[in-house]
C-alpha cells in the first residue's frame, strides 16, 4: 500500500511563489511594423511622383497641416462639435432602439409589422434622410442629429429584438414564476440576458452613425469635422483633406478600442463566453 503522507501530491510549479515574466509585446510591435510599413509605401509613392504632389501629397505635407490646425485649436473644436453631436444622436438611437427591439423580441404581432419597416429601413442609406431632415428641421443642429439617429436606430434594434429572441424560454418562465413588476423582469432578467447578443448591435449602430455624421457635416456650414473637410475640398487642399480623414480613422479606432473592444471583452468574460 502507497503511504500518501509520503507522497508528494501537490506539483512543486503549484507550490511555487507565482513569478511574472515579461515577454516580448509581439503585438505592439507587429502593428507599429504595419503601420511604420504603410508610411514607408506612401512616402515611396510620393517620391516616385506617379501622380503631382497636389493630388498625392507626401506624409510631411499631411501631418504638418494638421499639426498647424492643431496649434490653432481648429482640430480640437472641431472634434468637439462631432463627437458631441455624435454623444447626441447615438444615445437617442440606444434608447429608441432598444424600446423598438425588445417590444419586436416579446411581442409577435410588433415583430410582424414594425420589425418588417426596420428591416426595410435598415437598407436605406442614412444620407437619403438628410434632405427630409432639412425640410422638417431647417439646416440646423436638429437636422444632424436626425440623420445620426435613423443612420443607427435600425441596427441597433434589429440586434435587441434578436437578443430577446434568444433567451431561453426556461429562463423567462422561471422569472415569471417569481412575480414582481414588468420593470424588474426588464432590468433583471431582459436587459443581462440579451446583452451578450447586443453589443455587436452597438458597435455595428456606432459605425452607422458615425458615418452618417460625417456625411451629414459635409453639407452643414459648422466648425467640425466633416466641415473641415469640406473646405479642403472647396481651397483643392488634398493635404488637409488626409489629415481630418486620419483624424477621423483614429477617432473610429479609439472608440473600437477603448470602448467597444473592452466592452465586448467584460461581456464575455461576465457571461462565460471566453476564459477569464
Amino acid at each position: 500500500m502507497v503511504d500518501l503522507t509520503a507522497v508528494d501530491i501537490i506539483p512543486p510549479r503549484a507550490r511555487s511563489k507565482p513569478r511574472f515574466k515579461l515577454g516580448v509585446p509581439w503585438k505592439a510591435i507587429r502593428i507599429a511594423i504595419f503601420y511604420l510599413g504603410l508610411l514607408g509605401i506612401w512616402k515611396l509613392i510620393s517620391v516616385m511622383e506617379i501622380w503631382p504632389s497636389y493630388t498625392f501629397p507626401p506624409p510631411e505635407d499631411v501631418f504638418e497641416d494638421l499639426k498647424l490646425l492643431a496649434q490653432d485649436g481648429i482640430i480640437w473644436h472641431a472634434i468637439r462639435t462631432t463627437m458631441e453631436r455624435m454623444a447626441i444622436g447615438y444615445s437617442l438611437s440606444i434608447l429608441i432602439g432598444l424600446v423598438i427591439g425588445i417590444s419586436m423580441g416579446s411581442f409577435k404581432w410588433v415583430d410582424e409589422t414594425v420589425g418588417s419597416l426596420v428591416l426595410g429601413l435598415q437598407s436605406l442609406p442614412s444620407i437619403t434622410w438628410f434632405p427630409l431632415a432639412i425640410l422638417w428641421f431647417g439646416l440646423s443642429e436638429h437636422a444632424i442629429i436626425f440623420v445620426v439617429l435613423m443612420g443607427s436606430v435600425n441596427s441597433i434594434a434589429i440586434s435587441s429584438a434578436a437578443g430577446v429572441k434568444s433567451i431561453p424560454p426556461l429562463l423567462l418562465r422561471a422569472s415569471n414564476m417569481f412575480g414582481g413588476p414588468w420593470w424588474q423582469k426588464l432590468i433583471y432578467v431582459i436587459l443581462p440576458a440579451m446583452l451578450p447578443s447586443m453589443v455587436q448591435g452597438l458597435k455595428l449602430g456606432w459605425s452607422f452613425a458615425w458615418r452618417s455624421l460625417l456625411a451629414a457635416e459635409l453639407l452643414f456650414v459648422s466648425i467640425s469635422l466633416g466641415h473641415l473637410l469640406s473646405i479642403g475640398r472647396d481651397l483643392n487642399d488634398v493635404s488637409e483633406v488626409v489629415s481630418i480623414m486620419l483624424v477621423i480613422v483614429a477617432l473610429g479606432m479609439a472608440m473600437d478600442r477603448i470602448v467597444f473592444g473592452r466592452l465586448e471583452g467584460w461581456v464575455n468574460e461576465r457571461w462565460g463566453l471566453r476564459a477569464a
